[in-house]
């Protein structure tokens, strides 16, 4: 017989979800979550799941909840779980090179699935994460926008599976990059994003695949400065952010 979800992991599942969302930037700093009612009904749990879920992310830090006519549950600034987040990630040195590796596993992979099946719809919406990318005015903006354009990749490759699994090990990421002196590389992160867009488009699966294990192989590079401030990697510190 197979086991049921008992509510303390039900309440674990909701609240590492809205956490991913965080992390991948969905949402951000001063970003108000939907209406209790709307978002229970939106992942599907009860009410009082979801409160336990965000009470959670409170204790945590990663949400207020305000009262009153104007109140809601609010993402905070995020600057005390990124500190802890960086800190395990520093004392975890191994992690990050395990999570990279595995982002390039299954993201190249479904680069080159999306390559073969993608229709205009995707190229559509991977050209509009790219556009929005270029014009970002702030460095929230863009990473909506690059996580965007993940997703589209994600979709276009017809996969829920994989689609799932990019959305969690992405979620294990967190650079909320306005807490930090780190400057983001804007003109090689949308190069980078162009180039897979057009291998995609071009229906070139093996293309698609190596630009995106070299655009996830970057950012190995880039959270080694944010997390690890590896000297080595610092003189290849990006040169301009929005």
């Amino acid at each position: 017989m197979e086991r049921q979800p008992t509510s303390m992991k039900l309440t674990e599942g909701v609240a590492e979800h809205i956490r991913g969302m965080i992390h991948r930037g969905e949402l951000g700093p001063g970003d108000r979550l939907p209406p209790e009612r709307e978002l229970a009904e939106e992942l599907g749990v009860a009410r009082a799941s979801l409160r336990a879920a965000i009470k959670s992310l409170e204790e945590r830090g990663y949400v207020i909840v305000r009262r009153g006519a104007r109140g809601g549950t609010f993402v905070t600034e995020l600057s005390r779980p990124f500190s802890e987040w960086r800190e395990h990630l520093r004392q975890q040195r191994g992690e990050v090179d395990e999570i990279i590796d595995f982002r390039i596993a299954l993201e190249q992979h479904t680069a080159r699935l999306a390559a073969q099946r993608r229709d205009r719809n995707d190229l559509n919406q991977l050209r509009n994460a790219i556009d929005t990318m270029d014009n970002a005015e702030s460095r929230a903006v863009f990473r909506l926008s690059d996580s965007q354009f993940h997703s589209a990749v994600a979709r276009a490759a017809r996969n829920t599976r994989l689609q799932t699994g990019i959305d969690q090990v992405r979620g294990e990421l967190f650079s909320p990059h306005d807490l930090l002196e780190y400057v983001e590389p804007i003109a090689e992160s949308v190069r980078d994003h162009r180039e897979i867009y057009e291998a995609v488009r071009e229906k070139d699966p093996q293309e698609a695949a190596r630009l995106m294990a070299a655009h996830i192989e970057r950012t190995r590079e880039q959270l080694r400065v944010i997390v690890l401030q590896d000297p080595k990697s610092k003189d290849r510190s990006p040169r301009h952010n929005p």
